[in-house]
């Protein structure tokens, strides 16, 4: 019931304590967290940007309709995916494999010519849009580990992601910011933490097939 304890204790912060930050072990422990989320095939097609400079953290405000979350934090989590995944990827990911595991070309050539070509056959947007499904993958997994850890966080798709790609230069790092996740310590006097969850009955969430 431990996880269970830590997801019920977990909601979105809407008000962090600018004064308290994160230690540099919280924030290692979701950087870990992030590179071992899964993803289709293992290929990674995400980045994570970790801000600590309230300076910069204060532009992101306009730029997410005036959330405060994005500057009070201890840390703005930017979730990015890579606006394609070619070929040289998904070649660098089993000559990384290879690498690793020590294993033969010969074990994984078959499947490294099926991934290639399967990639091939899909649009540039179906490719980008299948790693922004992932990037959710990994907001989940982000937040899932923030609760455990005890650290408060407060997921944002309200914001502006081309003003964002903007003013980070994502675009020259062939990026797309998908979605933020400010994380820090929660204010004493945000409300919202003392209110009990509003969640649907488990028989109505739930279908059992026996």
């Amino acid at each position: 019931m431990k996880i269970i304890n830590s997801l019920e204790w977990r909601y979105a912060t809407k008000k962090f304590d600018p004064a308290k930050k994160l230690s540099n072990q919280q924030i290692d422990t979701l950087k870990n967290a992030f590179n071992l989320t899964p993803t289709s095939f293992g290929l990674q097609p995400l980045k994570l940007i970790v801000i600590e400079n309230k300076e910069l953290q204060e532009k992101f405000i306009e730029l997410s309709y005036f959330q405060r979350q994005v500057a009070d934090a201890s840390h703005l989590l930017i979730i990015c995916v890579e606006n394609d995944t070619t070929t040289k990827d998904i070649n660098a990911y089993f000559d990384l494999e290879k690498e690793i595991r020590n294993v033969d070309e010969t074990v994984i050539a078959n499947f490294r010519k099926q991934l290639i070509e399967m990639y091939a056959n899909k649009t540039a947007e179906e490719r980008k849009l299948s790693a922004v499904y992932q990037a959710y993958i990994a907001l989940g997994n982000l937040m899932t580990v923030c609760a455990v850890e005890n650290i408060d966080a407060c997921p944002l798709e309200g914001f502006i992601p081309q003003k964002v790609d903007e003013l980070l230069n994502l675009k020259s790092l062939n990026l797309s910011s998908v979605l933020l996740l400010p994380v820090g310590i929660r204010a004493n006097d945000d409300i919202m933490s003392t209110l009990k969850k509003v969640r649907k009955p488990l028989n109505e969430m739930i279908i059992n097939i026996s």
